[in-house]
């Protein structure tokens, strides 16, 4: 299937600070999850779950966040926390991917992480099809229990990453790659 290969040799991440309007339609983000959720997931427990942070309550979620991230890091630079306190509003769409692990007498929590990351991948993949560009994020408000809870984390659930979509404004740029010959061996006895 070359289409899909050139897909996948083609993707690239471009920084939120150069994603803009116009971002997935709803139906796009429709399909666009519905992708992410096709990843192996042993035991059909789906161990990860998706919040849209979108419209209008960018703008309230950064408002929320503000606050919080001036009492975490106060000695900030500005330009720093410019960037902070508008991540959500500066992107046209952030899809937070949660991890959300159960116990479970036969999948270990490892797969199910590891679920929610191929989840995450594979959001970023199915915007890329659609033609846009998205940079998977964690930072402090990922790790951060309070900002976490803001952003709808529950108890026992962690964030995977927030992913942000939109139309760069930038062409996309490679980065370099590991050599094959220092990621790629044979096992031998």
């Amino acid at each position: 299937m070359p289409d899909a290969l050139a897909l996948l040799e083609t993707r690239r991440t471009v920084s939120h600070v150069q994603l803009a309007e116009p971002g997935p339609s709803d139906a796009e983000i429709r399909r666009i999850v519905t992708v992410a959720a096709r990843v192996p997931d042993h035991g059909k427990l789906a161990p990860w779950r998706f919040v849209l942070y979108r419209g209008e309550a960018r703008a309230a979620l950064d408002a929320r966040l503000a606050p919080l991230y001036a009492a975490r890091f106060p000695d900030t630079p500005a330009a720093k926390a410019a960037i902070e306190t508008t991540r959500f509003s500066a992107v046209p769409l952030t899809v937070g991917v949660i991890s959300k692990p159960t116990a479970h007498f036969k999948v270990p929590e490892w797969e199910q992480v590891l679920s929610a990351g191929a989840a995450t991948l594979n959001l970023m993949l199915a915007a890329h099809a659609l033609g846009y560009s998205a940079q998977w994020l964690t930072g402090w408000c990922c790790y951060d229990d309070e900002a976490a809870a803001i952003l709808g984390a529950r108890p026992g659930e962690r964030f995977a990453g927030l992913v942000a979509i939109g139309t760069p404004t930038v062409p996309p740029v490679d980065r370099p790659r590991p050599s094959l010959d220092d990621i790629l061996s044979d096992w031998s006895a």
